[in-house]
């Protein structure tokens, strides 16, 4: 760090998480402009503010600055503190906009975190908490981040649009990644899922299960979907239904799908037999796309490659999603770093689409805050 730190400079209110949680790693300063500037109600939305501070309950020492309006937003991060937090997200965008990168940054902590998020634990727009417990923890074990408190609990659901659901994550630090070589998915032995129900008849979850489990059992047997009917105060304040399904294959990928029902009073009440058909479709879609990382984690896959020690790391991905695309030029601008991308032709035995093939070189970043013990 000699002399100072170049300021990155962006404009609009697009991928707004991507560039802080990479300028809180790669400790660069960010000015961001024109957030919404043109519309009626310019500036940050309440999700973002919440995210936000989210960020600066993180870490330690980061400098915030937003104008009157809301529109320009400067962020000189701080270190990564970690230690035990409550947050509350904000209702209009469920706890999995927050928990995507509090996992990217968890590993980095000085003090190995664990914090209570309140919010929306499931709906349309986020991956929902069930999701990211099923593939995002063992996409980080891959990479050495495992031991028995890495753990995301659900203490309550809530649907949109009230929320009132509450969940644990805790994350272990590191100090160093290791590189990996993820590229051969391997073929699907088994399907897990949820059919969840929260406010509404416990039946609707077994409808569910029961149209899903229609379309699954003509390709294999293991097929286990199991119903979380949750009563009470755990079943948060709005009602609503929905499932996650996960697919596991002999080597270890995890790729998923779900479904939420759509919030009280917006749009038409769904059925649950449509729903757990499309939950299931969805999922032979994803399998359909392939890879060894499913599409909501190809950006955290390739951070956690970029962070790792100086050697090569490879994995195998499907289409690349545009969320992912723009978060390669991102880590081009943060880091400095470059993927090696090769698209693989569908064999004839591995049907299914286009496979991308990523390689890089780990920066060998090293996790400074953590103490030596």
């Amino acid at each position: 760090a000699a002399g100072e730190v170049q300021c990155l400079s962006y404009a609009g209110c697009n991928f707004l998480r991507q560039r802080l949680v990479l300028a809180t790693l790669s400790g660069r300063p960010l000015k961001i402009r024109k957030i919404r500037a043109k519309e009626e109600d310019p500036g940050l939305r309440d999700f973002e503010a919440s995210f936000i501070r989210l960020i600066d309950k993180v870490t330690n020492g980061s400098r915030i600055e937003i104008n009157q309006t809301g529109t320009t937003l400067y962020y000189q991060p701080g270190l990564l503190y970690g230690g035990s937090l409550e947050h509350d997200c904000s209702p209009s965008r469920s706890i999995g906009y927050y928990l995507e990168s509090l996992l990217c940054l968890a590993p980095f902590m000085k003090h190995p975190l664990k914090i209570v998020l309140r919010g929306v634990t499931n709906d349309q727009v986020d991956p929902s908490v069930d999701v990211l417990k099923a593939t995002a923890l063992p996409l980080l074990k891959k990479f050495g981040i495992d031991g028995e408190n890495l753990e995301i609990k659900i203490n309550r659901r809530g649907m949109p649009p009230k929320g009132g659901g509450e969940i644990l994550f805790s994350c272990p630090v590191r100090k160093v990644l290791q590189p990996i070589q993820f590229i051969d998915p391997g073929k699907i032995k088994r399907i897990r899922g949820t059919a969840y129900s929260v406010r509404v008849s416990p039946q609707m979850a077994n409808r569910m299960v029961e149209s899903a489990r229609g379309i699954l059992n003509k390709f294999l047997p293991d097929i286990y979907i199991y119903t979380d009917h949750m009563k009470g105060i755990s079943s948060g304040k709005s009602p609503g239904f929905g499932m996650c399904l996960t697919a596991e294959t002999i080597n270890g990928t995890i790729l998923s799908a779900e479904l939420a029902s759509n919030p009280q009073g917006q749009g038409a009440a769904v059925l649950p037999e449509e729903l757990g058909q499309n939950c299931a479709k969805m999922l032979l879609e994803e399998v359909y796309r392939g890879g060894c990382v499913d599409s909501i984690n190809q950006s955290l896959a390739l951070l956690l490659m970029t962070l790792g020690q100086r050697d090569v790391s490879k994995v195998l991905l499907g289409p690349l999603s545009p969320y992912t695309i723009e978060f390669l030029r991102h880590l081009r601008s943060f880091f400095q770093i470059m993927f090696k991308i090769e698209t693989k032709a569908p064999e004839e035995e591995h049907m299914g689409g286009e496979k991308v093939l990523m390689t890089c070189v780990g920066i060998g970043f090293s996790n400074l805050s953590k103490t030596i013990r």
